[in-house]
């Protein structure tokens, strides 16, 4: 190893560091601590030398889109972040559950489909079709993702920086399951509401491909990653009524018509 990959190694490192004790201190940043990355390999290589920081085991995966103007250069259309089994919390329809938002830092509520993965991925399986990866799934739940990171700025500095902070999220709800996905999941409606007024609806065709295009890119991207998913994995397959930023002292709720609904308390994160 060159004098230049050791020096590379040791910024991804040192970004990872700050950015995993930002986030158990509850400490906003401002700007991104280091040289942002430019490509998703290098967002990526960060991401990794986070996750073993971070305390707690790695229980699923969100998936976020990429903005069309970005996609050519970026090379995909989606990403991808680490979920923790810490920031995983159940609720049945109707209950509120309290999601910590740092001050100074990003935080969103997000209405999304949660899917569980069935059974170990094959992981020398790098091309998956989207009939394939429906077959992995076992279970579909409506949830919610709280997008979230120290850095105020993320979504603003391009989707390999969102990429390097497990994929800007900070938590995720998992919900009642959707009976009978398969039939069902297209026709589905949902409505994002917060503080009382209603800021998106949509359902799964809002997402490009849907809700299983995106467990079909992470299948393909976890394996490449050397992460094949495994039996039980949670994977958040997007916003479909939007990206929906709040701070500590706002109400949301998420709507699943026919499913149920889950309220969401943004509380002040504290430090750990």
């Amino acid at each position: 190893m060159s004098l230049a990959d050791v020096s590379v190694a040791d910024d991804r490192r040192a970004i990872a560091d700050r950015f995993v004790a930002c986030r158990l201190k509850a400490q906003g940043l401002s700007d991104y601590p280091g040289q942002a990355p430019r490509s998703m390999e290098d967002a990526y290589a960060i991401q990794a030398e986070a996750i073993p920081m971070y305390p707690g085991t790695v229980v699923g995966w969100k998936v976020g889109g990429v903005p069309p103007a970005q996609q050519p250069t970026l090379g995909v259309h989606r990403l991808a972040g680490a979920i923790f089994d810490r920031n995983v919390w159940t609720a049945a329809s109707g209950d509120t559950v309290d999601l910590p938002a740092i001050e100074g830092g990003f935080a969103a509520v997000e209405s999304e489909f949660i899917a569980r993965i069935g059974a170990d991925a094959d992981p020398a399986k790098t091309v998956w079709t989207i009939e394939q990866a429906a077959a992995q799934i076992d279970k579909m739940f409506i949830g919610v993702e709280l997008a979230g990171s120290a850095l105020s700025p993320i979504n603003d500095l391009g989707s390999a920086v969102v990429a390097s902070d497990f994929g800007n999220n900070a938590g995720l709800v998992v919900g009642p399951e959707v009976e009978n996905w398969r039939a069902r999941l297209d026709d589905l409606q949902v409505e994002t509401v917060i503080n009382g007024q209603s800021v998106g609806v949509g359902g799964s065709p809002s997402l490009a491909g849907g809700a299983l295009e995106s467990v079909r890119f992470l299948l393909e991207h976890c394996a490449r990653w050397g992460r094949p998913l495994t039996a039980g994995t949670l994977v958040s397959t997007g916003a479909v009524t939007g990206v929906h930023r709040v701070v500590a002292g706002d109400k949301a709720s998420c709507i699943f018509r026919g499913v149920g609904e889950i309220h969401c308390s943004v509380v002040r994160a504290e430090a750990e």
